[in-house]
């Protein structure tokens, strides 16, 4: 018999199942993928759950916003003095405040306030230098102001710029007017009107100079020409004749201001209730709580074929906020000419919508808008229809403590807690896999090194046999 030698080595695994042959790699995918479905993947569809309703709730927020920010316009009493004016002709403008009162005024502008203007004699050079000396310069009764002339700035330039830096009411300017003297310095009140006339002096260090002979005029002459005189403006309002010192003519008419811009023939000034704002204002509500309806009905609604439900379908928020804002539909509001959104012609339709008879609300605006006034906002400006909704809008929006920060609240904390749980779960199950992972190497090698010795005594018996 043949002697033969033997040596047997511990397998060492690189990869596992390479030592036992077996697909070690993928029962442990199958394990990990089967822990995940059952511990991570209801986590993770909660959270996408809960993150679609917070989105929801934000689609929901933002049609409330807008379904306040038109209930808080019905809320403001000024809307219901509102005025409209119209003309008849051109040339003027009006604008009324609250103080105004429904009217019509003849009216005719025959002259325009205008500033004075003065101009100096012309010079052959606007940077040359006309003398040093002081330039005191007076607009109406208003302080005169002096401005004093030297090296720096005593050409017509720099007693240009000087004047229009010293803030006396005046504004300087330049013209060329072609002559072999061209340059002369016009001087224009910053204000029109009579009362606004320029008064110039002019103190030279020497008599001679130039600017001595330049500058002067007392409110009649001087050696300055006026070539546009000061003039008011003059106006008849229903017969009466009306002075201005400007082209804005202030409470002519109580609470109206006028723009007077072109003389002209007589014309009339209507002033009347601003009927087309205040049904603006009401029509942009309806609209507002249209699109609020048809937003919770998307949020809330159920889809049987699809077998999908909106993201707050059943939700007790969504719930009691339609069923407050509904109720607030349907109150009777005190006891004046109208108790109900219907009498001014804005019914409640059978999907919760509200629709607006044009011509019944129009008429109703139109004929007795302090009823009107008085169902939106109540005698006292808050205590109307669109009180309570008000109300209702802030307790739902509001940022500290509203209805719905409270619900967002609760689900933002819901997600961390999801989260919290999540991390657990993975942590659970990197550990169960590092355990296994580590079992199963063991048994790699095992099955390996049994698969060697294996072959080692295969190996000697066919030795053995083949010596027999």
């Amino acid at each position: 018999m043949a002697t033969t030698t033997s040596t047997t080595s511990t397998a060492t695994i690189t990869s596992l199942g390479v030592g036992s042959g077996l697909d070690l790699d993928s029962i442990l995918t199958s394990l990990e993928e089967s822990k995940e479905a059952s511990l991570l993947t209801p986590i993770t569809n909660q959270e996408t759950s809960v993150n679609a309703e917070i989105s929801a709730y934000g689609t929901l927020t933002s049609a409330l916003t807008e379904l306040q920010t038109a209930a808080e316009a019905l809320a403001d009493s000024s809307l219901y003095e509102s005025l409209t004016t119209s003309l008849s002709g051109s040339g003027v403008t009006a604008a009324t405040t609250s103080e105004a009162e429904a009217g019509t005024y003849t009216l005719q502008v025959t002259q325009l306030a205008q500033a004075q203007s003065l101009s100096t004699d012309g010079v052959a050079s606007k940077t040359t230098a006309l003398g040093t000396g002081t330039l005191t310069l007076q607009v109406g009764t208003a302080d005169a102001v002096s401005i004093t002339l030297d090296s720096s700035n005593n050409t017509l330039e720099g007693i240009r710029t000087a004047i229009n830096a010293s803030g006396a009411g005046v504004t300087a300017s330049i013209v060329n007017d072609g002559s072999d003297t061209p340059y002369r310095l016009v001087l224009t009140s910053d204000s029109t009107g009579t009362e606004s006339d320029m008064t110039v002096t002019y103190t030279g260090t020497d008599s001679t100079d130039e600017a001595s002979s330049l500058f002067g005029y007392d409110g009649s002459s001087g050696n300055m020409t006026q070539t546009v005189e000061a003039l008011d403006a003059e106006l008849t309002l229903n017969g009466i004749s009306i002075t201005s010192q400007s082209n804005t003519v202030e409470d002519a008419v109580q609470g109206v201001t006028l723009n007077l811009s072109a003389v002209g023939s007589s014309q009339t000034l209507t002033i009347s209730q601003d009927t087309d704002t205040i049904y603006d204002a009401i029509s942009a509500f309806v609209t507002a709580y249209n699109s609020y309806v048809s937003s919770v009905d998307t949020l809330t609604a159920y889809d049987a074929d699809a077998d999908t439900a909106g993201e707050l379908m059943g939700d007790s928020t969504t719930r009691r906020i339609s069923t407050e804002l509904s109720s607030d539909l349907y109150t009777a509001i005190g006891s004046g000419t109208f108790s109900y959104l219907s009498q001014l012609g804005i019914s409640l339709e059978v999907d919760g919508t509200l629709l607006v008879d044009e011509d019944t609300l129009t008429s109703a605006i139109t004929d007795n808008i302090d009823a009107v006034s008085e169902f939106f906002i109540g005698t006292d400006g808050t205590s109307g229809f669109i009180g309570q909704m008000t109300d209702d809008l802030d307790n739902y929006l509001d940022e500290d403590s509203g209805l719905i920060v409270a619900r967002t609240d609760s689900l933002e904390s819901k997600l961390v807690q999801l989260e919290e749980r999540y991390v657990e779960k993975q942590a659970l199950i990197d550990s169960e896999m590092a355990r296994w992972t580590d079992e199963f190497t063991q048994l790699d090698t095992l099955i390996s090194s049994l698969n060697s010795t294996s072959d080692y005594l295969t190996t000697q018996f066919d030795a053995l046999n083949s010596d027999d």
